[in-house]
């Protein structure tokens, strides 16, 4: 074998070195389909080589601790891709003769025999060796019209045409099956990172994974043609409209049922400085928001939150002693809200469809620099537009009917023309 291998690499390596350019489309396609068969071919070979040094022990005769360890080092493989590959030559040896005959010619690739093998292990579970063997040249006759993909999709109903007597018992058996692993392996993972960061992975079961699709994808679109948010951002500031939602919404237990409760810690002079800040120092230091988890927040952001938030000012004197925590305080909160939900309708912010539920009641004037908290002050806007309003240049302010325009920045529309939301208003 040692020497045909050597003379099939002589051959490969002199079509290498050969010009492609003067073949005809026909020799060009030709070419490739031959290409792609031997490729399978030398797969069937590999394969069957991986699994006689997997079964003479030859990895650990070399000193590795696994096959699928020595195939990474001697092919530089990753480990996983390597174990992959041990698997596969396993199944390969004790699968039915089809199976690897059809990888031998070339009629099938690699991970479509993977599929195949996957999709015949559960065929004879289910129905049995003669079902299986009667399902190999069924799945290697579809390989020859679909991907890997496709026949993955296409063996799901496989006993429909090898047993169709336990199809509909078997298809039942499986959705059970996969109902109770989705069942077993759903979870979620809230890992802390630096700032205050969170990363949020794991898996969802099929019902659970239907309801994030529905509450998301709606609040996923651009929300107009200025929108420069990734898709990416898009959905976590979709997750964080819907958790601003639930808040709202009064029935969560305990602690849950308001919009986001803030303490902002600050030294005497810095919380003066901010209320007053015509009066005072300039070069006086504003300190930025204490959460009561430790984390820090930028002073832009405790103004974004205190927006629509009941706030707990804890002030500190200069020794760190307490010297008065107020009450808690709605801002815009009952029959303000309902009135500036009347007014509003929605988001303001100019092409924004978002309703009154997903929506924010920002303070124009903003309440820290001694705006009052009523009609006049008062604008709604979406998680995003009240995010963009609060780090960008647009400014907003009630026209004289009362209603909110937006004047753009000077380098979006240099003659800053006053913008109103038109969507709210035809509905």
């Amino acid at each position: 074998m040692v020497e045909e291998l050597t003379q099939a690499d002589d051959a490969v390596a002199a079509c290498v070195d050969a010009g492609t350019w003067a073949l005809a489309e026909h020799d060009l396609i030709a070419a490739l389909d031959t290409a792609h068969r031997l490729e399978q071919r030398l797969a069937a070979v590999k394969l069957a080589l991986v699994r006689e040094l997997d079964a003479c022990g030859t990895a650990r005769t070399q000193g590795a601790s696994s096959t699928a360890v020595w195939l990474r080092d001697r092919l530089r493989l990753t480990v996983p891709a390597a174990r992959r590959l041990v698997a596969l030559a396993a199944t390969l040896d004790t699968g039915p003769a089809g199976v690897r005959d059809a990888l031998a010619s070339g009629s099938v690739d690699v991970e479509q025999v993977r599929v195949i093998a996957e999709t015949i292990e559960t065929v004879h579970t289910a129905a049995g060796a003669q079902a299986a063997d009667k399902a190999v040249g069924v799945l290697v006759h579809w390989a020859g019209q679909f991907d890997a993909g496709g026949l993955r999709k296409l063996g799901t109903r496989i006993l429909d045409h090898v047993a169709p007597d336990i199809a509909d018992a078997a298809a039942a058996a499986a959705l059970e099956a996969e109902a109770a692993r989705a069942a077993r392996d759903r979870h979620l993972t809230l890992s802390e990172q630096t700032g205050g960061r969170l990363r949020l992975t794991g898996t969802l079961d099929t019902e659970t994974a239907g309801l994030l699709r529905a509450v998301l994808d709606p609040l996923t679109a651009p929300s107009g043609p200025d929108d420069q948010r990734s898709p990416g951002q898009r959905r976590h500031d979709a997750l964080a409209d819907v958790c601003r939602l639930a808040l709202r919404t009064g029935e969560l237990p305990e602690h849950g049922g308001d919009a986001a409760q803030i303490v902002v810690t600050t030294s005497y002079n810095g919380l003066v400085g901010h209320l007053n800040a015509d009066t005072v120092d300039s070069d006086l230091p504003l300190d930025a928001g204490t959460l009561d988890t430790g984390l820090q927040l930028t002073p832009e952001t405790v103004r974004r939150l205190a927006c629509d938030a009941n706030i707990l000012p804890a002030v500190l004197g200069s020794t760190s002693q307490p010297l008065d925590v107020g009450r808690q305080r709605r801002l815009i909160t009952g029959p303000l809200r309902r009135a500036l939900v009347l007014r509003d309708r929605g988001c303001a912010f100019p092409g924004c469809d978002r309703p009154p539920r997903w929506c924010d009641a920002h303070h124009i004037h903003h309440w820290a620099d001694g705006g009052t908290t009523s009609l006049n002050n008062a604008v709604l806007l979406c998680g995003h537009h009240h995010r963009h309003l609060h780090h960008s240049n647009w400014t907003v302010h009630l026209a004289n009917d009362g209603h909110p325009e937006f004047t753009p920045p000077a380098w979006l529309d240099p003659e800053q023309l006053p913008r109103r939301n038109h969507y709210h208003r035809r509905r």
